[in-house]
Order: structure tokens, then C-alpha cells, then sequence
């Protein structure tokens, strides 16, 4: 049976959820905002109006959340009462609290998705490190983890890019994860991901320690302006497809993009290498290596601006971008993340795609300081 002050802190955080999201101040924002959808000719302009329908989403989906939360704590209060009078049993109490607190924790952690990016779609790259098919079969085991976590979650998911090791395992993959704020969960996937545990592959079974990369940029839309300059590009086409038979590609559907970039803070260059074998039409192919251009380069304005904030705010932790963020020990049956010592004995389970609680701990402590 819970206590009277776990029912005054869900009260409390309830009202506290309230004036940080500034509820009242979106109830009247999205009257104003529909009433924009009731002009003539709003639809004349379809991307404009597309835009406007899914900042009133946006907002509506903001005001839900509280509803709900409110709705949530006041039946706990309701049971309670009802509890003294003799007409529910403790359990009805229980599991409305928990209902309850599930509903806030949802809430409280959804609000520490606060920047222009993190409501976005996200392309989420996953490249094996060194150490042969054993670093290779890491990052197919990642490639899965991450797939099983995005069909749990309702994502809409495409493989955009698929280069499969010789023995076993693949060397690189880009995967298209669409749906609300992917980016802002999972980019605090991006890092160095270490596997420690006996390999399949060593014939003396011995404990191996493997990396692989992850890569985690927003898939910038045309909504986004990003300056891109056409004489930095270059293509190249290729046949995709199997290793053989019918579905080997007779027509060269793939593309390579290559934008020489420069960096316009420091004048440091590199070339950006981006290959898409998505679908069997290079036009749409093309299309999708665009995408994925914009989101790379929006990606790389982000991490300016973070550093810059970083510098004023010296105090705050600053997150390292590509650095050991996680470990996963088969053999002891541990998976750790370094950055906020959250951890967890279910190892199966994380790779099975149960990683929200990795996401839940990133947010909670570092969500608010971007």
C-alpha cells in the first residue's frame, strides 16, 4: 500500500510538470494555431500547411501528456479515499500508482527532449572496429539490437546502406529509424560500443574484447536549410544487390556521394562518403544520399554549437562525442554505461533491443544541459 507522501510527491510533480511545460500557455497557443488551419487557401501552399498541422500536433501531443498524468494521479487520490472506505482492496491502489508514476516518468523524460533536432527522424550508423569477424559479428549483434528496439517502439525502419563482412557479421550499416523524436532518444547512442566475452571465433576460447562505432545524426527534411555546394559533390554509380542468382542487380542502382567538405569555423576539410543501395531506383537512391547529406552537415553545425556552449558553461559535463560510452560484459553478465553508471545483469535482454533504461539514465542527467 503506498504511503501519503508517495501520493504528495506524484501530486507534486504533477504540478511541477505543469508549469514546466507551461501547459496553459500551449491550450491557447494551439487555439491560435488551429485557427490558422481554418483560412482560405491553407491548403494552397502544401508544404506550408504540412508544417503548420504538425506544429498544432505537436503542441496537442504536449497538452495529451499532461491531461493524462493529471487523470492518472487523481484516480490514485480517488482509490485512496475510496481504499478508507472500505471499497477497493490495497492492489486497485497500487496499480493505480504505478499507472501513475509510469505516466510522470514518461512525461518528465520526454521533457528533456527540448532542442530543434531531437523530435526528428534519425540515421543511425553502425561501423565494426578492429578485430576481424569477431568486431564484425559486434556490430551485426548491435545492428539487431538496435532494429529489435525500433520494431518494440513503433519506428519505421529502412536499411539504407548494408555491407556484410566474408565470414561472418557485417562491416558498416546505416539505418533509417522514422518516427517521433528518434533522434532525440537515441542520440546518446553515439560512441564506442565495447563487447568483452569468450569468442565463437578464437579456437583457443579465449575472452576477446571487441569496438564498434555508432553514429547518430538527425535526418534532416527540406524544412531544414542547409547550405550544400554543388561543385563539392561528385557521384558514383554501382550495381547492388546479392551474391548471385536473380537477385544480383543488373542495372547500377547504387550510388556513392562524395562532398569534399570544409569546415567553415576551422577551414579543416575531409571528404564525406556516403553510399545508399535502399532501393533499385538511383534517382530515388540519389535522393535518399541528399538526405543523408543534410542531416551530416545540420549534424556537424549541432556539434559546433555544443562545443561553443560548452566552453561558457565550463562547469556543466560535456558529452564526448565518438568516446567508450558503454560495455558490455558477456561473461559476467553486465552491460555498463560509463557515462552515467547505469547497469544492468539482463544482457540478453539489451540485446534483444531492451534499452530504455540506458536512454531514461542519458536524458535524466545529461538531456537538460544541451
Amino acid at each position: 500500500m503506498i504511503t501519503s507522501d508517495q501520493l504528495k510527491d506524484i501530486k507534486e510533480r504533477t504540478e511541477a510538470l505543469k508549469q514546466y511545460l507551461s501547459i496553459d500557455e500551449k491550450i491557447v497557443q494551439v487555439e491560435e494555431e488551429q485557427l490558422r488551419t481554418q483560412a482560405p487557401g491553407f491548403w494552397d501552399d502544401a508544404k506550408a500547411a504540412e508544417a503548420q498541422m504538425k506544429k498544432v500536433k505537436a503542441l496537442q501531443a504536449w497538452i495529451d501528456g499532461y491531461k493524462e498524468v493529471n487523470n492518472r494521479t487523481e484516480e490514485v487520490e480517488m482509490a485512496m479515499e475510496m481504499f478508507r472506505d472500505e471499497m477497493v482492496e490495497e492492489s486497485e491502489v497500487d496499480d493505480a500508482y504505478t499507472r501513475a508514476l509510469t505516466a510522470i516518468e514518461e512525461l518528465e523524460l520526454k521533457n528533456m527532449l527540448r532542442q530543434e533536432a531531437d523530435e526528428m527522424d534519425c540515421v543511425l550508423k553502425i561501423n565494426s572496429g578492429a578485430g576481424g569477424t569477431e568486431a564484425q559479428d559486434w556490430a551485426s549483434m548491435l545492428m539487431r539490437m538496435y532494429m529489435r528496439w525500433a520494431e518494440a517502439n513503433g519506428y519505421k525502419l529502412a536499411v539504407a546502406n548494408l555491407q556484410e563482412a566474408e565470414d561472418a557479421g557485417i562491416k558498416t550499416v546505416t539505418l533509417e529509424l522514422k518516427g517521433a523524436y528518434a533522434y532525440g532518444y537515441l542520440k546518446g547512442e553515439n560512441g564506442v560500443h565495447r563487447l568483452v566475452r569468450v569468442s565463437p571465433y578464437n579456437a583457443q576460447g579465449k575472452r576477446m574484447t571487441s569496438f564498434s562505432s555508432v553514429f547518430v545524426t538527425p535526418l534532416v527534411d527540406d524544412s531544414i536549410e542547409v547550405v550544400i555546394e554543388p561543385a563539392r559533390i561528385s557521384w558514383d554509380t554501382f550495381r547492388s544487390g546479392g551474391a548471385g542468382g536473380q537477385n544480383v542487380n543488373k542495372v547500377e542502382s547504387g550510388v556513392r556521394l562524395r562532398y569534399q567538405y570544409k569546415d567553415p569555423y576551422t577551414g579543416a576539410e575531409e571528404e564525406i562518403l556516403i553510399e545508399n543501395t535502399e532501393t533499385r531506383d538511383q534517382p530515388k537512391n540519389k535522393e535518399n544520399a541528399m538526405r543523408q547529406l543534410r542531416s551530416i552537415l545540420y549534424n556537424k553545425e549541432m556539434q559546433h554549437r555544443m562545443e561553443e556552449q560548452s566552453k561558457v558553461e565550463a562547469g556543466k559535463k560535456k558529452i564526448e562525442w565518438g568516446s567508450q560510452i558503454r560495455s558490455y560484459v558477456f561473461d559476467d553478465r553486465r552491460v555498463k554505461d560509463h557515462r552515467t553508471g547505469y547497469q544492468t545483469s539482463d544482457v540478453n535482454g539489451v540485446m534483444d533491443g531492451k534499452i530504455d533504461g540506458f536512454i531514461k539514465a542519458y536524458l535524466m542527467e545529461f538531456g537538460g544541459e544541451e
